[in-house]
């Protein structure tokens, strides 16, 4: 599963500092995301009760559904059928989770077998018997008509009434927002939104619309029959083998899965779907559910998926193991994506026109849910606890791709944001990878299991090296295929392939918490010739360890580098290496692939020489950076003036970005140079820096350059030009908005948002409402923000007619972000008599965990 915590936290973030800016009396500190909240003075470490691997007393084999859905009220019509047997030991009952449902009737399943002497043949007849239950509303813990054995198979008919919406909530472990299956606009009174039925059921939530025992430790086969309207499509696991009109304006599909998985995997979606087809060379079928009016977008937005394929088949050893691959976007999902077995569901943002691909793809979402097909959906973790068995490799999967489709840098690139992420959680909640004691197995959901866990395989790997690291995934992936794992048989996998005992690597890495922390203090001796590293390890090391470090070290002398191999295994250790004159530069993990920070103190020298001669980019990167705000030093600006060309456009943002607000040395140069970024770099996040920086130069909003970016190929381009262009209310800035306000780009309408904010006419009050109603979650959090600006500087009868459309979206919106989003803009209105009541009423009713939590972190509880 895909959480997206990047694009939520620097949401969040950028409403905090407009409110600042604002000026509002509700402004606090800074808010973090969902799984990075700040919680209780100190780190927080490794608690809970223990959690164990569950015990399974029986074995589900297969599951049969038959699914249709009352949309008036909200519940699943079902009827399943469990083959299963006893685990190991003789059972007389079979105990299924049942979240809330009603249960009409509970047969066993059997086969009278007759012989006719007289017709000389044999007959079979079926058996239904009543069985009796008892039933908490969790679980069902049926009776079974005696004791059977492993060596017996059973069937069990249930036909029940499931109730998502109804759940018994402030049971140990649950959720409150989890349901497993989500009516969207069941009732269709929202105009505009389409009506649809999807389900999630990580981490165990599959269990309030089916039964079943919902553990990642059981696997087993499945048919599932929906029943619904002729006019909807259907999406579920395995392959479609059947569909069947009714005669009453209805339909039954009939998906058929021939290989196990585990109940979490289990999905359905229903609605009006666009459907594009791709065909891989040995006849697997993929296929792209998405609203039909992106339907002429679909292979642009999937389209990679093909290679993406035949990549992870190949780097893997093992072509894609199941029977089809299908990806669909639904409305108000609960993630970013989930890895459901041959059916992946992303959220709605993922669906982009071929213009909006310009400024980015989402290959990094569909890499990451497509790699689960191997790990995760083929090999499971057995218990929460292992999550980074399943996330961890996902995580890397991303990387992987970038590094062969678009290139090292890139993915160099990429593995940087992820290392900031973790240390952004790290800050504040330091636990073991592999968590055997935990609260909420949501919590396994974080910055640990995901960034830090790719981190972690991308060490390994440049450990043990290419061959022997991906032959070591090869051998986990055979071994354990179609069932579970923990970590030690992934360390077992590698030390099998390597021959190396590498207990040590697993234990300081997925066993304790935290990272190294170094501090490398570098000394040259002349008379010894000799350049030393005082290398201290300044982390806790009773709560952690001391680190092994295998590193590399690049010492540059006379513009000539040597490469040393170390091993870092000591608190304090010093490191000697021999150099005629002092060194150039001395770069300390040469390879840039150490989980941890690394204070090296280099001169400005050092760094310039670092830019231009290492070749590693996260190397030249950190130079870059490090040469911030020094622009008065012509070497450190002409350097920025060349790196505004570098190859890469990363480079070349940061560069541009350097400049702005400059106004000293070379600024007709420094402007030609920005300007010829703005007009012809190739990639847009570079030309929408230069139109920023250019924005920055004084009174600069008549530069035509802004108007020329007005016909930019990017969105993002556009609304960057648009915002700068609007702002000095030209002759013709009514017109350009006007140009503008309908586009089909959010950003862009955002941008002509901030200019009717700025005019607060009470006339566009609706065009507010209207535009924000379209949007999907993360841009109507984002529009927020500006139709805050238009409030408060709107008349007070405009300001209450806003109250309760922002109450209802505080309250009610499926996105917590929106809800939080809503709930802020109502803070700038208490002013206003009852808002203060209102958003009291809010933080006391509001059920999701990761919000009530930000409250609390705003002083609001």
């Amino acid at each position: 599963m895909n959480i997206k915590i990047n694009t939520v936290k620097l949401a969040f973030l950028s409403l905090f500092l407009w409110v600042v800016s604002a000026g509002s009396t509700q402004a606090s500190s800074s808010v973090l995301p969902a799984d990075t909240t700040r919680r209780a003075p100190g780190i927080v470490t490794a608690q809970g009760p223990y959690r164990p691997t569950r015990t399974l007393k029986n074995d589900i084999l297969h599951t049969k559904l038959a699914v249709r859905f009352d949309w008036l009220r909200q519940h699943v019509l079902g009827s399943a059928v469990i083959t299963f047997k006893p685990y190991f030991y003789p059972q007389n009952t079979l105990v299924l989770d049942a979240k809330g449902f009603d249960i009409q009737r509970i047969y066993q399943l059997d086969t009278l077998v007759r012989f006719d002497s007289l017709a000389n043949k044999t007959t079979r007849e079926p058996i239904r018997d009543s069985l009796e239950y008892t039933y908490d509303r969790r679980q069902l813990t049926i009776r079974l008509r005696r004791a059977y054995t492993r060596k017996e198979t059973l069937h069990v008919q249930i036909d029940y009434i499931a109730k998502p919406n109804e759940l018994p909530r402030g049971e140990p472990d649950d959720h409150p927002d989890d349901k497993g299956l989500y009516f969207i606009n069941a009732d269709g009174l929202d105009e505009g939104k389409p009506r649809q039925i999807w389900t999630q059921g990580e981490t165990e939530s599959n269990s309030a619309w089916f039964p079943t025992v919902d553990s990642p430790n059981e696997k087993f086969l499945q048919d599932i029959y929906i029943t619904v309207d002729t006019t909807y499509k259907t999406l579920s696991n395995g392959l479609m083998v059947a569909s069947v009109g009714n005669g009453d304006g209805t339909r039954t599909d009939h998906w058929k899965q021939t290989l196990p998985h585990a109940p979490y995997l289990v999905m359905l979606a229903v609605g009006d779907f666009a459907v594009a087809k791709d065909l891989m060379p040995n006849g697997l079928e993929l296929s792209y559910y998405v609203e039909p009016k992106y339907a002429q977008d679909a292979k642009a937005i999937f389209g990679r998926t093909p290679e993406m394929i035949g990549f992870f088949s190949n780097i893997f050893g093992m072509d894609f193991p199941w029977e089809k691959y299908a990806q669909i976007a639904v409305r108000d999902f609960v993630a970013g994506a989930m890895e459901n077995t041959t059916a992946t569901v992303h959220e709605e943002s993922i669906q982009a026109d071929s213009r909006a691909l310009v400024d980015g793809n989402s290959d990094g979402v569909i890499a990451h849910e497509l790699a689960h097909h191997w790990f995760g959906d083929l090999v499971t973790c057995e218990e929460w606890g292992q999550l980074p068995l399943n996330e961890s490799f996902a995580n890397y999967a991303e990387y992987l791709w970038m590094e062969y489709y678009t290139g090292t840098d890139e993915a160099d690139w990429q593995h940087l944001q992820e290392m900031k992420q973790y240390f952004g959680e790290a800050d504040q909640k330091q636990v073991p990878m592999i968590r055997y004691f935990y609260k909420d197995r949501e919590n396994m959901f974080d910055s640990h299991s995901y960034a830090k866990g790719g981190r972690i395989m991308h060490m390994l790997r440049r450990y043990v090296g290419d061959e022997a690291f991906f032959l070591s995934l090869q051998t986990y992936l055979k071994e354990h295929r179609f069932g579970t794992a923990e970590i030690n048989d992934l360390r077992l996998a590698f030390e099998k392939v390597t021959g190396e005992d590498l207990n040590w690597f697993f234990d300081q890495w997925f066993m304790k918490p935290g990272h190294p922390i170094l501090k490398v203090e570098q000394q040259y001796s002349s008379a010894n010739q000799k350049v030393s590293l005082k290398v201290s390890q300044l982390q806790d090391t009773l709560a952690t360890t001391v680190y092994r470090l295998p590193l590399k070290v690049d010492v540059w002398v006379d513009s000539v580098k040597t490469r040393y191999d170390v091993v870092l295994n000591k608190a304090k250790q010093t490191l000697e290496f021999p150099a005629r004159h002092r060194p150039d530069l001395v770069i300390f993990d040469a390879e840039t692939q150490l989980l941890g920070t690394v204070d090296h103190e280099k001169s400005r020298p050092e760094y310039v020489f670092q830019f231009y001669k290492a070749d590693k980019f996260l190397s030249r990167y950190d130079a870059l950076t490090h040469l911030e705000g020094k622009l008065i030093d012509s070497t450190i600006r002409h350097l920025m003036m060349t790196a505004m060309v570098d190859p890469f456009w990363k480079i070349r943002q940061v560069a541009v970005s350097n400049f702005a607000d400059y106004d000293g040395l070379e600024f007709v140069d420094v402007e030609r140079l920005v300007q010829s970024r703005a007009r012809i770099d190739p990639n847009s996040q570079v030309r929408t820096e230069a139109i920023l920086t250019l924005a920055s130069f004084g009174d600069n909003s008549n530069d035509p350059l802004f108007r020329e970016a007005l016909n930019d190929t990017s969105y993002l381009v556009v609304s960057v030009a648009l915002d700068a262009y609007l702002i000095g209310k030209p002759g013709d800035a009514a017109e350009i908005a006007e140009r503008f306000e309908n586009s089909p780009n959010d950003a862009i309408v955002a941008a002509v948002g901030n200019y009717y904010a700025g005019l607060a006419t009470p006339e566009r009050y609706e065009w507010f409402l209207q535009k924000m109603e379209t949007m999907n979650p993360s841009d109507r959090y984002n529009f927020l923000q500006v139709f805050g600006k238009y409030l408060i500087k709107s008349p007070s009868d405009v300001q209450r007619r806003s109250i309760p459309i922002l109450e209802s979206l505080a309250r009610n919106n499926p996105a917590y972000f929106v809800r939080f989003g809503a709930y802020q803009v109502l803070g700038l209105l208490t002013d206003i008599q009852g808002v203060a009541s209102i958003r009291k009423d809010i933080r006391s009713n509001e059920r999701d965990p990761k919000l009530k939590e930000m409250y609390s972190q705003f002083g609001e509880l």
